[in-house]
Formats: C-alpha cells, sequence, structure tokens
C-alpha cells in the first residue's frame, strides 16, 4: 500500500503539466484577486450610478461615458497622458542607455556607482516625489538657491506653478524614477553581447560610435523595446508624482488619466464616472503592449 502510493507521488512529481498547473495556481489566483476582480467591478462601476455616499447599484447604461466624453479636463488629461508617456518614454529609452554604457565600464568603485544609480528606482514613490517637491519648492527649493549663487536668476522660479514648468518638471520626475530600471535592462542585454562580436568590430577599424550603432544598439535592440515598455506602463499608470508635485495644476495642466479617475471617483465620490476614466487605460495600454511586443518578435526574428 505504502509502495504504491509512493510510486503514485513520483509519478505526479514527473509529470510536467501537474507541476506546470501546480506552480501557476498562486500566481493565477493572485492576478485574478488583485487584477481581474478589481477589472470587472471597475466595468460594473462604469454603468451605474454608484457614489461614495449611495453604494447602490443603479444601472444607467452608457450615461457615465457619455458625461466624461464632454468634461474638457478628460480631453486634457488623455492628452497629457501621451505627452507624458511619449516624451518620457524617448528620455528614458536615451538616458537608460547612456547610463548602461557608463555602467559597463571598468573603472574603481564600480559597484558604489551602481548602487547609488538603483537608488532612485528603489525608493518609495511617493518618498521621491515629497523630496522633489522639496527641491522644486517656490520659496525654499535649493534649485533656486543654486541658480542665483550662480547669477542665473534674480527671482525664485515657480517650477509647479506655471503650466510649461510643471509640465517639464513632471516629466523630469518620472524620467528620474524610471532611467536606472532602463539602465539595468539594458546592461543585462548588453552584457549578453558576445565579447568576440565587439573585438571582431575593433578589429575591422570600427570606432566607438560605428560599433555602438552598427553592433551593439542592433543587438540589444529587443531588450531596449522591453525598457521602453516598461517606462511607458509606468509612466502610463502613475499618479503618484502628480498627486504629490501638482495635484493636477495649475488650472488642470498636468493632470492625466490615472490622477482625474482617483480626483472624479474617490475625492469626488463620483464612483461611477472615476471607474469609466480608469477604464481608457485598458485598451491604450493593451495597444501600445501589443505594438511594442510585435516589434520585439520581428526584431528576434530578423
Amino acid at each position: 500500500m505504502a509502495a504504491g502510493l509512493t510510486r503514485q507521488r513520483r509519478k505526479l512529481a514527473d509529470n510536467d503539466g501537474v507541476l506546470a498547473w501546480a506552480f501557476l495556481a498562486p500566481s493565477v489566483v493572485y492576478i485574478l484577486a488583485l487584477v481581474g476582480l478589481p477589472f470587472i467591478l471597475a466595468i460594473a462601476f462604469s454603468f451605474s450610478d454608484v457614489t461614495g455616499g449611495d453604494p447602490t447599484f443603479d444601472w444607467v447604461g452608457f450615461a457615465n461615458f457619455s458625461a466624461i466624453f464632454d468634461d474638457p479636463v478628460f480631453w486634457a488629461s488623455l492628452r497629457n497622458t501621451f505627452v507624458f508617456t511619449v516624451i518620457s518614454m524617448v528620455l528614458i529609452v536615451i538616458f537608460g542607455k547612456i547610463l548602461a554604457n557608463i555602467l559597463i565600464a571598468d573603472f574603481r568603485g564600480k559597484w558604489v556607482v551602481r548602487f547609488l544609480v538603483l537608488l532612485p528606482w528603489t525608493t518609495p514613490v511617493a518618498l521621491s516625489s515629497i523630496a522633489w517637491l522639496w527641491l522644486l519648492d517656490s520659496v525654499f527649493s535649493p534649485i533656486d538657491y543654486v541658480l542665483r549663487a550662480l547669477g542665473l536668476i534674480e527671482n525664485n522660479v515657480y517650477w509647479l506653478g506655471q503650466p510649461g514648468l510643471a509640465i517639464g518638471s513632471v516629466i523630469a520626475v518620472h524620467v528620474w524614477r524610471l532611467v536606472p530600471l532602463a539602465a539595468v535592462i539594458m546592461l543585462a542585454g548588453m552584457l549578453a553581447i558576445p565579447k568576440d562580436v565587439q573585438e571582431q568590430a575593433a578589429v575591422d577599424g570600427a570606432g566607438f560610435w560605428r560599433r555602438m550603432f552598427e553592433v551593439t544598439i542592433p543587438l540589444t535592440a529587443p531588450v531596449i523595446a522591453i525598457a521602453a515598455l516598461f517606462g511607458a506602463i509606468f509612466t502610463f499608470t502613475d499618479m503618484t508624482v502628480v498627486q504629490v508635485l501638482t495635484r493636477g495644476g495649475p488650472n488642470n495642466e498636468t493632470q492625466v488619466l490615472t490622477s482625474w479617475a482617483y480626483f472624479r471617483g474617490i475625492e469626488g465620490s463620483d464612483i461611477g464616472q472615476g471607474a469609466a476614466i480608469a477604464l481608457f487605460l485598458f485598451p491604450l495600454l493593451l495597444a501600445a503592449a501589443i505594438a511594442i511586443l510585435r516589434a520585439v518578435r520581428r526584431m528576434e526574428v530578423s
């Protein structure tokens, strides 16, 4: 009896299909509980009149979507979301590549530099955003103090009080946070390039820039695309930077979809409209992810 039970256990342990489902089950449960269920609730709430004061579910059809389509702040938030994401993604890829090239070089104290580079990514986003809120303060900003000491400005700059500067500040903080992640991803791709390829290119007379654009970048293009995808997702879905720095101001000039969904759904207690606004993130993110992953697949095939 015991021998038969042992053989049955060994048979199950050698079954790849059973093991695959056993190892995937916790992840599936986690995703369904923390992603799937809230997503279904968001869809249901977007077709209802649920509010913070009245949680009863009453079907209203597309009334919430019609209301947000008539809201100019929604369209401004949608535009800002695309602007922030595209500009941030381009800068993240560029600076991430530059930083990866620095980190791959052999110099003393490289591990200390790598540790310091990762700090912006490992620091909680709320904490780092609060630090930037002080750095960009209109009265006590140390950046303004340095600029005044250098004679570049006479009076303090309202970094978060003027539309153009506020948008630039939010983008700068996003880039500062995500460049280390992109650099680490690209660094892993660059370390995977065989040294023989680089050495052969150098023997053939290729200089640094030629090796960069004809060897390194083509071979790491799929990894660069993945870094860009992560940068786009984290920028597109993040509201903490906007919430801490500007709260969407001045005059909703830095409002994004996530922050506007929070303001309408949570602070404004209109959960139905907040859910409808948040749902616009899903198709846009899905389209961006599919486009980038298809480009990665074509790169790998070619």
